[in-house]
């Protein structure tokens, strides 16, 4: 019960945030907006806004985290005002700035998924994803991605990210194996249901070790 009022008054939080912000925002005040953020970072997370923009997702988690549980409503709170920063900062025509919040946010929020967050941060990360769009993610972000899709049931869209992740040289030897190897036991309903046959399945596992090697000695480091 604590728990659900704890996650219900972020939401309610967060949701007056969201509004003073897009209020600012409508008015041209792109950059006191910013800094509403940049105050909320300091006073909720207790810990310096550039701090927090310089940690890795893993770290956040682990440092928001209680008795070993990750506090997932405090990170899809951080999350959501990332996305909030990402949006004003595009406004004001600093893409690579807007870029670096948006995949910031886009990490937690994927990250939280994984986790089982209520109310689930899904749509929000579709959002973000659709938002990048014309931008090259890297390879940790379309690693989180592809894993994401899988956990979604969207084979043929985790399919895609696997490729391409191998089309740049950055799968490690038996990695597209490991994850036909993970579908394999899967009902064929389930397997349609995510864009893949069990013919195509079965088609595209047989012919890894031909992929794998041509791509042989190709892993860089991104």
């Amino acid at each position: 019960m604590f728990q659900r009022d704890y996650i219900m008054r972020m939401i309610e939080q967060m949701a007056q945030v969201s509004g003073s912000l897009l209020g600012l925002r409508k008015a041209g005040k792109q950059e006191e907006a910013l800094q509403v953020i940049e105050e909320l970072l300091d006073k909720h997370f207790r810990m310096n806004a550039r701090l927090l923009r310089s940690l890795s997702e893993e770290d956040l988690i682990r440092m928001m985290s209680r008795s070993g549980e990750p506090d997932t409503a405090m990170l899809h709170a951080l999350a959501l005002l990332f996305k909030e920063e990402a949006d004003l900062q595009g406004d004001l025509g600093r893409e690579p700035a807007a870029f670096q919040s948006r995949l910031k946010s886009l990490h937690l929020l994927l990250r939280i998924s994984s986790l089982g967050a209520e109310p689930s941060p899904d749509d929000t990360a579709e959002e973000q994803l659709r938002m990048l769009l014309p931008y090259e993610l890297p390879t940790a972000t379309k690693r989180l991605v592809a894993g994401w899709r899988e956990e979604q049931g969207k084979y043929a869209q985790a399919e895609d990210l696997w490729y391409e992740l191998q089309d740049d040289g950055q799968l490690q030897p038996g990695e597209l194996d490991q994850f036909y190897n993970r579908l394999l036991p899967l009902p064929d309903v389930a397997l349609e249901r995510g864009g893949l046959s069990r013919s195509e399945l079965l088609e595209a596992a047989k012919s890894v070790p031909a992929k794998a090697h041509s791509n042989k000695g190709e892993v860089t480091q991104s």
